[in-house]
């Protein structure tokens, strides 16, 4: 059976957790594998709603193992908080592991996070100021917490007196705040100790023997392909590897056991947060679309940036990530345009550009250039097959799976777990 990564192809918000959803009875263990509660996914079930942000979406699906790997920043309060919501809304979180390797967040990462981006002004990044920064910071300065630090107060006291000797210089004689007294921070970790530590596992050996054993695994990362450290629109990006490679870094599962890649990617565009987005909308169309796909984040309210589809980027996502299967989100929210503009290429200082540009400041300045497509006014939420769809509709969609260089093997028609159409198995 098939180690699957599922990962977004645009900015972030693409629907990872309906294509989760739409594997969840075929998946043995779900592991979220680099960000923190710095993004969100939202799954519907039923007449239910549910919002996560730290949680893989697996833990939904009966009989799935959800598991947070050790490329994921804890923040262990926001962890408790979403299991304590969803046990209260009857959801079996018993089987959830966190790996011993995972590195805290802190109440000092939060802090540094906010007054930072504060103190940036009108260079702000644009981050959630919720610490996944600085925890990712410290992990690569080689004074991060982990996890299984935790479990030795005589570490944990180390690590932490030690990394606030310069935090606190920093947000004294700086940014003008308090101290932060290393007992606060150690006292509030340890409360959590009892509790966590049944989840606590070496995730890589779990992983593998799972696959050893024949189960089926997906890698679900946060964030997207654009927001990615390495390949993303840096320094707009987040703070981890969002991509397909991050999957085995962040999981301890080698590459060469990956068998499919599975990327999001909305029949439109969206981001939120500061950095370059070459089809943004500033004009009614921008307001369609938000409105009609209700483009507000799962973490932050925050309303979205929005823009139609972008080939290009959806390319290069292909690219990256070595994608097998594209999964089209939100077709339902084009439904009642007359035409639908689809970026193919970009006009970069005259010249035109078929690519994403390497140079940021070139990305930046990239004008797209655009091809209509008629659009349809049917409702298509009860589509089922492809052929249900409206013929503008079908063309639409195998117009972008062609410019975007992989196939288009699942399509929502609606936020519904139901509602999506199936033209290629994603396991196959």
């Amino acid at each position: 059976m098939p180690a699957i990564v599922l990962i977004g192809a645009q900015w972030g918000d693409e629907g990872k957790g309906k294509a989760t959803d739409l594997l969840g009875d075929r998946v043995d263990y779900v592991v979220k594998f680099n960000g923190g509660n710095n993004a969100g996914h939202t799954v519907v079930v039923g007449d239910k709603k549910y919002a996560l942000h730290l949680l893989p979406s697996g833990i939904l699906s009966p009989g799935v193992t959800p598991v947070i790997s050790n490329g994921v920043v804890v923040d262990i309060e926001v962890l408790f908080h979403e299991l304590e919501a969803l046990a209260a809304r009857g959801v079996d979180v018993s089987k959830l592991l966190v790996s011993a390797n995972a590195h805290v967040i802190t109440a000092y990462h939060r802090t540094l996070d906010k007054v930072t981006e504060r103190f940036l002004g009108k260079k702000q990044i644009g981050t959630t100021g919720r610490g996944i920064g600085p925890s990712y910071a410290d992990k690569i300065n080689r004074v991060g917490i982990r996890i299984q630090d935790l479990f030795d107060e005589g570490i944990l006291r180390q690590k932490v007196e030690g990394a606030l000797d310069l935090k606190n210089h920093i947000l004294v004689k700086v940014y003008n705040r308090r101290a932060i007294t290393a007992d606060e921070v150690i006292d509030d970790l340890l409360s959590y100790t009892d509790r966590l530590r049944p989840m606590v596992a070496d995730t890589s050996l779990v992983l593998n023997r799972a696959l050893d054993e024949g189960k089926t695994v997906l890698f679900e990362g946060g964030q997207a392909t654009m927001l990615d450290v390495d390949h993303g629109t840096y320094p707009f990006v987040t703070s981890s590897n969002a991509t397909s490679g991050g999957a085995a870094t962040g999981s301890g599962v080698a590459p060469n056991r990956i068998d499919r890649v599975i990327a999001v990617v909305k029949a439109y565009t969206t981001r939120v947060g500061a950095g370059p987005f070459p089809t943004e909308l500033f004009d009614e169309s921008g307001e369609f679309l938000r409105s009609q796909g209700f483009e507000f984040g799962t973490t932050t309210g925050r309303p979205r940036r929005c823009g139609w589809y972008d080939a290009p980027i959806a390319r290069y996502s292909a690219r990256i990530n070595g994608v097998t299967d594209f999964v089209l989100t939100k077709l339902d929210v084009l439904t009642g345009l007359e035409k639908i503009p689809v970026c193919v290429a970009y006009d970069v200082d005259g010249v035109r550009v078929d690519e994403v540009p390497v140079s940021q400041s070139d990305f930046h300045h990239a004008v797209p250039i655009y091809e209509e497509f008629p659009g349809w006014s049917e409702d298509i939420t009860g589509a089922r097959e492809f052929s249900d769809l409206p013929i503008n509709a079908q063309n639409y969609v195998l117009a972008i799976e062609k410019m975007s260089n992989a196939r288009i093997s699942a399509i929502g028609v609606g936020p519904g777990r139901d509602e999506i159409v199936v033209r290629h198995d994603l396991l196959e």
